[in-house]
């Protein structure tokens, strides 16, 4: 049997009394798209940052692609291959999609002594950069400042930012916060075709799009999981639709 990507046993996380990850534990396979969802409060955004290395665990492990990275730093774990997007875009809106896209490239290779402007000039970061701007659908956009872009195409760079990185496992949170229902169609479709290329772990609210993409899904409650498996078996389980579903359905019915 293939060892998982991603294996998370008993991580803990505490922010005074609330506790925000209680002794999760969970296996993410290679090449699966997995999503996270759970009403607010529900640690999903603390999940991502102790993957990331952002956060730091009280307990528990860690193991991505076999070794013990509980301990190392958030940079340590993207040359490793783990990349991870924000809930709030971070660009540099004067540079264009390209310049942005290039930085990241230039981030990665461990070059960030060098001025943005090489990044301008470099084809080795220009030309993984324009790659990964054709992947999310924007390679028309690559000249274009990033101010001049819609919302949902800012989203979209700052996952090509990621995936310019050459990830293994991308984190996503609340990629299509804020988008219309076209920029959210957009966005689904391009997520649908990363699909199998890349391990995929996605938070996310629209219940929609979650349904339509996820491998499995995963759902926590107050830092807990519930429930983890396939979408029918999420979709039909009791205590889920107690918990979260039936609350969506109440607001969006």
């Amino acid at each position: 049997m293939t060892e998982p990507l991603l294996q998370i046993e008993g991580l803990t996380k505490r922010f005074g009394g609330v506790i925000a990850s209680d002794t999760i534990t969970l296996d993410i396979p290679r090449g699966e798209f997995h999503a996270i969802i759970g009403p607010n409060g529900a640690g999903k955004t603390t999940l991502i940052g102790l993957l990331a290395g952002e956060i730091a665990a009280q307990n528990g492990t860690i193991r991505f692609d076999g070794g013990d990275i509980t301990a190392l730093s958030a940079d340590r774990r993207s040359h490793l291959g783990l990349a991870r997007s924000f809930q709030i875009t971070s660009l540099f809106r004067d540079f264009t999609a390209l310049d942005n896209v290039a930085l990241a490239v230039q981030a990665h290779c461990g070059h960030s002594f060098r001025f943005w402007n090489d990044a301008r000039r470099d084809d080795s970061l220009r030309a993984p950069a324009q790659a990964a701007l054709e992947r999310v659908g924007l390679g028309a956009r690559a000249a274009m400042r990033v101010d001049r872009l819609s919302h949902g195409e800012q989203r979209q760079l700052e996952i090509a930012m990621a995936l310019a990185t050459k990830p293994r496992l991308l984190l996503l949170d609340e990629p299509m916060a804020g988008m219309g229902p076209d920029e959210s169609a957009r966005m689904v479709a391009m997520l649908r075709e990363l699909k199998g290329s890349v391990t995929i772990l996605l938070i996310e609210h629209d219940m929609e799009t979650v349904f339509a993409l996820a491998d499995r899904i995963t759902v926590l409650v107050y830092g807990r999981i519930i429930a983890s498996g396939e979408p029918a078996k999420i979709r039909a389980d009791a205590a889920v639709r107690e918990a979260y579903l039936g609350e969506q359905e109440a607001t969006h019915g």
